[in-house]
């Protein structure tokens, strides 16, 4: 069975996106994603997205880190989805409904409200999710943030000092995350100007985070380390624009762009 693919990325953060809303795929499990994205022996991506039918929005969207495992948003792709579709939309995520709008070549994405409570993120347990009582190895104090899915957001002095690639894993799998966190390290730069990385669960060091800068941005705000309620969030791929508006939601402005396209044989990854 060959199946058509569309390669696709925001800001360096790379995607295989499979197009199933008219015509269905046989089901798909870890394995077939984490062969998929395999940059030696598969097509190679950070995240597989998968497209089907929704009832209750236009289309659903389906979102698998290269280890094989199903999350809840990834703000990139929804950028990435929002170009392919060509039109606006609402689209069916495991976090949420979510709004996109392609704007040239990129696309303006409402994430929804961010969630603060720690049964929300979720934690283990109970505790002050703005300035949570924890650390690791010199990180302290985080904000935690669940824009469709989780983060921690560390402020630190210099971003790039920080072995994001050594804490990163140890943080993400830490028992106070039953499931698992994206890991983020900012610097605040100018009234309005923060730089980022990002350690994405289930993916790793990643070149651009768009959930990240969400999840980030707020924090900020919320600590009042920057004026206002939006931001240009700088990443390694480039820049993001993030607005946390009146009305408590969150919406991101950046580009996104189609790599190639091919077809693969599903046999070849099952």
């Amino acid at each position: 069975m060959r199946v058509p693919f569309i390669k696709m990325h925001g800001l360096g953060n790379d995607f295989v996106v499979l197009d199933a809303r008219s015509e269905a795929l046989p089901p798909i499990g870890p394995a077939t994603v984490a062969a998929l994205a395999d940059r030696r022996t598969g097509i190679g991506c950070d995240q597989l997205i998968l497209l089907e039918p929704a009832d209750t929005a236009d289309f659903r969207m389906r979102i698998f880190n290269s280890d094989g495992s199903e999350v809840e948003a990834c703000g990139n792709a929804s950028r990435a989805v929002a170009l392919l579709h060509g039109r606006a939309a609402q689209v069916e995520t495991a976090g949420g409904l979510i709004a996109v709008e392609p704007t040239g070549c990129g696309a303006r994405i409402d994430m929804g409200v961010p969630r603060f409570e720690w049964d929300a993120l979720p934690l283990a347990y109970a505790m002050d999710t703005l300035s949570m009582p924890v650390g690791w190895d010199g990180l302290e104090a985080p904000a935690a943030v669940n824009v469709g899915n989780p983060h921690v957001v560390f402020f630190v002095p210099d971003a790039e000092g920080v072995p994001l690639d050594r804490l990163g894993p140890e943080i993400e799998r830490d028992p106070l995350f039953p499931e698992r966190v994206n890991v983020n390290v900012a610097q605040v730069t100018g009234p309005a100007s923060l730089h980022l990385r990002v350690w994405e669960r289930g993916a790793g060091l990643t070149r651009a985070c768009g959930t990240g800068a969400c999840a980030t941005t707020v924090a900020a705000i919320r600590r009042g380390l920057i004026e206002g309620r939006a931001a240009t969030v700088h990443l390694p791929g480039g820049p993001l624009e993030i607005e946390w508006s009146a009305d408590n939601r969150v919406l991101m402005t950046g580009p996104a762009a189609e790599s190639f396209r091919g077809t693969f044989d599903w046999g070849d990854f099952a």
